[in-house]
């Protein structure tokens, strides 16, 4: 029994044996195939440093193999956290360990097992020059608005692609690039954080990232993003900073268009619904702390369709415009004003008195609105009055949060519409009555729509 239990393990050690040596010879077959081949490739670890090379990697870096091994990438290709999403080619910057440039083509492969980073650097075609290959990039620099920098930690010196200079309002040539010039030109309100963010790069390692904002010559103010990193020395001190530049000018534009969709009325320019929400949210924050009141009124049109219907939207819409320059030229600055859609808008009034009564402080708000929204409105060469209901709700009177409010405000404003033209409710307190609110009258204010 015992010969039959070793003749079994020798029979095991032998087929492992077996297939450890042909997994060996399998491995240097194919690190023989990777070395004989004309593209470079470098495998990196989870702190991106060269892991393994072959010997295509070192001769178009242009760096012996003994110095790639252990190495940081990021000495070799500073700019290697530009490049785009796997399998795709990209030309970038490469520094030899003379620091001498050039310019290399590299895709970034997908993670082999472990998470491994693998790059694959292309050796220049056949008949390819470094001057074609440099005035290649250049052309690609400037039509995707992406422009290469360096500077020497410490100094005035500062290296500027040609793409650059036109990001900072300067044809190429026509100013020479310093620090200082670059300083200079970062907007005041962004220049102390983009220094910081650098001085922070050079102390601890991490890649620079930071958008910010130039004044060109002629005044005019445009963004830019701005990438980098930190080249090490032989003795480990950083000396250098390298990275690209991009135009984001007409990215933040649109940004800031989706916003104004987003939280503006586009007809007549106003907060909308979401942006009035988030203002009274922190109106009654504010009012909790500072022991005020704040009103909430909302505005119906009277026989807005029937001018709808026959005079056409384009003259509704001039109404509406009119309306809105009228109710923002009332208000104080304080204040806010949104049209909620059709014919409805909304007046926040922030920072009351809760010192005042209440329907003293109501009566004086309506009758302001009603004053302004008296005098008639031109369209079509014919005056037009216009007519409105008006729904009060007060906090911390009425509500104690935003919903409620918004819900008293409108029922009273359709209790005052239901009530004839021209009239204001103002709602009950809601907080302690669970049913629909009570609303008390006032004086008429204003004149019929025609």
């Amino acid at each position: 029994m015992n010969l039959l239990l070793l003749a079994a393990t020798v029979l095991t050690l032998v087929v492992a044996t077996c297939w450890i040596l042909r997994a060996q010879r399998q491995v240097a077959r194919f690190r023989a195939l990777l070395d004989m081949s004309p593209n470079g490739m470098l495998i990196l670890d989870a702190k991106g440093r060269i892991s393994w090379h072959n010997g295509a990697a070192a001769q178009l870096l242009d760096c012996p193999r003994t110095l790639l091994n252990g190495s940081a990438i990021s000495r070799w290709l500073p700019m290697l956290q530009t490049l785009p999403e796997p399998l795709q080619r990209q030309e970038t910057l490469a520094l030899n360990p003379h620091e001498v440039q050039q310019q290399l083509d590299v895709t970034r492969l997908p993670d082999v097992a472990g998470g491994r980073p693998v790059l694959l650097i292309h050796p220049d075609p056949v008949g390819a020059s470094s001057h074609e290959s440099m005035e290649r990039l250049k052309r690609s620099q400037y039509f995707a608005q992406i422009g290469t920098w360096d500077w020497d930690i410490g100094t005035e010196r500062l290296y500027w692609s040609e793409a650059i200079y036109n990001m900072f309002g300067y044809q190429p040539g026509e100013v020479t690039p310093s620090y200082q010039l670059f300083c200079d030109s970062v907007h005041p309100e962004d220049r102390e954080r983009v220094m910081a963010g650098e001085l922070r790069c050079i102390e601890t390692g991490q890649n620079h990232d930071e958008e910010y904002r130039v004044v060109w010559p002629d005044g005019s103010v445009h963004w830019l993003r701005e990438t980098g990193n930190v080249i090490n020395n032989a003795q480990g001190k950083p000396y250098k900073m390298m990275g690209v530049v991009r135009d984001i000018t007409e990215d933040k534009r649109s940004t800031q268009a989706l916003e104004q969709l987003a939280h503006k009325d586009p007809l007549t320019g106003l907060p909308n619904r979401l942006m009035l929400e988030r203002h009274l949210q922190q109106a009654i924050v504010t009012a909790r702390i500072q022991q005020t009141r704040v009103a909430l009124v909302f505005i119906d049109l009277n026989n807005f369709k029937h001018l709808n219907d026959q005079h056409g939207h384009a003259a509704g819409d001039q109404l509406l415009i009119a309306v809105a320059e009228r109710l923002r030229a009332v208000l104080r600055t304080s204040d806010t004003v949104a049209r909620l859609g059709g014919d409805e808008f909304v007046v926040l009034l922030e920072g009351l008195s809760l010192q005042q009564r209440l329907s003293e402080e109501a009566h004086g708000i309506c009758e302001k609105l009603f004053a302004e929204l008296a005098a008639p409105v031109l369209l079509h060469e014919r005056q037009y009055r216009i007519g409105a209901s008006l729904g009060v709700a007060v906090f911390p009177d009425h509500a104690l949060t935003r919903d409620k409010l918004i819900h008293a405000a409108d029922l009273a404003m359709y209790a005052a519409k239901r009530s004839g033209n021209n009239q204001y409710r103002v709602a009950s307190d809601l907080t302690t009555h669970a049913h629909a609110p009570t609303a008390e009258p006032s004086r008429a204010a204003g004149g019929q729509s025609e």
